[in-house]
Order: structure tokens, then C-alpha cells, then sequence
């Protein structure tokens, strides 16, 4: 959620910024809601304090051996008028509430202009593509092989858009989780966090998911409604909501392994065959809770840790700015990761590392205490897949294939594998 001290003072600015995200800011909408609120707020302050000084009227009359019945009658009719204002408050700052959970984060002065994904800037690659002396495969494809990858069955069971993993396969999969753990856990000092799946509706709200991006979900209804995670970013950033961390425990940074369930409403007809976009895949997410004067410098090290799961598989990456028209709706600044697919012949997004500023924190209420002024203050939020599993496996698989279909394990996941050397 935006200021709203920078919304009343200085809505032009606001829009300005907005604009470089293809969003319009509606100042004549927000100003007529807010000033219906200061209309209100006038009002009930105004009917509250002629009330408070009949009530001591009220006393003295008694004192004095006065009649009373005029001042009752006003002091009846003062609550009939204050239940009334307050009632339309409640209804003005219900509908400006709304209106401000659905308007973006502001953009740092950094982030590329640009309408769409082909605004997004190249800011480093790493890593020598492979050159196959023959037509590689897609992990569709190489699955098939022995029926680790089984799409049919997976489709009998829940639809399309799901997978069954089975064998080597499978286990590869895990091995791959784990080792970003251990990485993240002992390399990068994350502390490992086991966050609940099902979430309600005001830990969504919390960081940005509801209520613009609700079609987007999965919800569950049982003796109350949850929803289903779109990413362990929502369940672990929502363990600073309504808390004041001390600064010395700052920065806090988090890794959890979940599953993460979208219902992906915007992208039908995209990347229909394969696991490239699933209902239902696996991502090791890195939270990190910072100071905000840290935060910039906690994003460029944040997509540092990312990077080093990349390297040390040795895959082919490149990092990318993205730009105004592309970013996503909590962030002030994203790099995503790309990894090389051979089969695509192209770079495919594997994790996105954003700076969501106090964007979340104010949604949370999410503060720590600044000990030069004793006072709490908004934290800033941080997020990034470190990395996706799902699209780790699918590189893996299509940039260590050998020509008889085999798949060499990446030298560093072959301690989690057994010894195994290629499936």
C-alpha cells in the first residue's frame, strides 16, 4: 500500500510514476473519496465534541437543581446524528481502502521504461551455452524416456497442467531442493522456516495477492475459506505482520521449500506442453525483512545468492532489469534470472528478485524499532525464488542430456543422488 501522507500531498506525483507501469491513477476518483472522508471525519469529530460538552452541561444543570429535558433531548439526538456519520465514514474509508489496496507500488528511479518484457534490460550473462553435435531433446522428451515424466496419468488425476515424476527422476527433483537449501541455509546464512499452505485472506492481503489477484488463486472451503499458497513469499513475509522487530535482529532472512498452486487465469494458451507452467510446482524462496536504508544493496545480494544455485550447476543464466510495463504489482525493483533451455533455444525466466520497499510493510503493519528515535518504523520486504525447482529440473535435464537420451547429474547434486552419475 502507498503512503497515503504522499497520495493527499502529492497525488500528481504519484500518477507520474505510476504512469511508467501502463497503470492510471485516478486523482479525481481518489480525491472525491478523500475528500467525502475529511467531510465525515468533520463530522463526527464535530457532533462527538458538541456532545461531550452537552454531557457537561448535563452535570452542571443537575448541580444547579436545573431541568435537564432539552439538554437529554439533544444529547439523543446528537447520537442519532454521530451513529449516522459514522456510519458513512466507515463506508467512505471501506471504499477508499479498496481503492488503494489495488493501486500499485511506486517504481525506483532505476527501473528501464518500457511497455512489456521487451522494455526489460540485460544486465549480465553467465556462462557458455553448450554446442550439441546433435538436435537436443525437450524434457518432455528426454521424460519420456522409462516413463519418469508421466503428463496422462497426471491428467486422469487432477487436469491439465500437473505432472507425475517417478524414479531417478523424482529423486533428482528432491535433490535439487535440498541442495538449494543447504546452500542458502549454510552459505547465504538463511534460516530454514516450514510455513503453513493454506493461508487466509488477510495474510494475502498482507502482501499484495488480494484483492486485485484473486482469479489468480486457488481457494478452499471447509468451516472457513483458505487459500492455497501462490508462493512461500506469502506465509513467511506475513511472519513480521503486526510485529515490531528490534534492530539488532535485523536483517532477517528466510528460506522455505513449498509447493505453490496458481491458478494461472492469464496465461491460457502459454507454454501448454511440459512443466514450464504449472497449477502445482515446487520453489525454494529466499524472504529477507531489512532496514529500508538497506534494502537496495539486500536486493543486489538477494539475486547474488540466486545466481550462485545457477553457477554452481553450472547453467547457462543471464539477469535481467525488468522494466515499468512488466513488473510485478508489490515491487519497486525486479531482476529475474533466465536459464538457458537448450530445446527453446532461448533464455526462460527461473526466478525473479524484487524489492518491495515498505509496499508490504504498510499492508502488514510490519515495523521495527529505529533506536535513534525510539519509534517504530515500516520495514522493507524483500523476495526472490532461489530457485524455482520445477524450471531447475527442466534445465538440468536439457542441458545435460547426452545423445542416447541419458542425463548426467550435475557434479553438485550427486552426493544427494547416491553417487549417481546420470539417469
Amino acid at each position: 500500500m502507498l503512503d497515503p501522507k504522499l497520495l493527499r500531498t502529492d497525488p500528481e506525483a504519484v500518477a507520474r510514476n505510476l504512469a511508467r507501469r501502463n497503470f492510471t491513477f485516478d486523482i479525481n476518483a481518489y480525491s472525491h473519496l478523500e475528500e467525502m472522508r475529511k467531510q465525515f471525519q468533520r463530522a463526527t469529530e464535530g457532533l462527538r465534541n458538541e456532545r461531550n460538552l452537552k454531557s457537561k452541561e448535563v452535570g452542571l444543570a443537575k448541580l444547579k437543581g436545573q431541568s435537564t429535558v432539552q439538554l437529554l433531548a439533544r444529547m439523543t439526538a446528537l447520537g442519532a446524528e454521530l451513529q449516522q456519520a459514522e456510519v458513512g465514514y466507515n463506508r467512505v474509508q471501506a471504499e477508499l481502502d479498496k481503492f488503494c489496496l489495488n493501486l500499485p507500488n511506486l517504481l525506483n528511479e532505476s527501473v528501464p521504461d518500457g511497455s512489456d518484457e521487451t522494455g526489460n534490460k540485460e544486465i549480465r550473462r553467465w556462462g557458455e551455452l553448450r554446442k550439441f553435435d546433435f538436435t537436443p531433446r525437450d524434457h518432455v522428451d528426454l521424460g519420456a524416456r522409462d516413463n519418469l515424466m508421466d503428463f496422462e496419468r497426471a491428467a486422469k488425476l487432477s487436469g491439465a497442467r500437473f505432472v507425475v515424476l517417478k524414479g531417478a527422476l523424482a529423486k533428482l527433483h528432491r535433490a535439487l531442493i535440498q541442495f538449494m537449501l543447504d546452500l542458502h541455509t549454510r552459505e547465504h546464512s538463511y534460516e530454514e522456516v516450514y510455513v503453513p499452505y493454506l493461508v487466509n485472506a488477510a495474510t494475502l492481503t498482507g502482501t499484495g495477492q488480494l484483492p486485485k489477484f484473486e482469479q489468480d488463486l486457488f481457494s478452499v472451503q471447509g468451516e472457513q475459506r483458505f487459500f492455497l499458497i501462490p508462493t512461500a513469499e506469502v506465509p513467511v513475509t506475513n511472519l513480521a505482520r503486526d510485529e515490531i522487530l528490534e534492530a539488532g535482529t535485523l536483517p532477517r532472512r528466510y528460506v522455505a521449500h513449498t509447493p505453490c498452486f496458481r491458478a494461472e487465469a492469464g496465461a491460457a494458451g502459454k507454454d501448454t506442453r511440459g512443466m514450464i507452467r504449472q497449477h502445482q510446482f515446487e520453489k525454494v524462496e529466499l524472504v529477507q525483512l531489512v532496514k529500508p536504508q538497506d534494502s537496495y544493496q539486500a536486493l543486489e545480494e538477494l539475486t547474488g545468492h540466486a545466481e550462485t544455485v545457477l553457477r554452481k550447476l553450472d547453467l547457462p543464466y543471464r539477469v535481467m532489469a525488468l522494466c515499468g510495463g512488466d513488473i510485478g504489482f508489490a515491487a519497486a525493483k525486479t531482476y529475474d534470472l533466465e536459464v538457458w533451455l537448450p530445446s527453446q533455444n532461448r533464455y526462460r525466466e527461473i526466478s525473479s528478485c524484487s524489492n518491495c520497499t515498505d509496499f508490504q510493510a504498510r499492508r502488514m503493519q510490519a515495523r521495527w524499532r529505529n533506536p535513534e528515535t525510539g519509534k517504530p518504523e515500516l520495514l522493507h520486504t524483500l523476495n526472490g525464488s532461489g530457485v524455482a525447482v520445477g524450471r531447475a529440473l527442466i534445465a538440468v535435464m536439457e542441458n545435460y542430456q547426452e545423445q542416447d537420451g541419458r542425463i548426467r547429474i550435475p557434479e553438485v547434486l550427486r552426493p544427494y543422488m547416491d553417487g549417481q552419475m546420470a539417469i
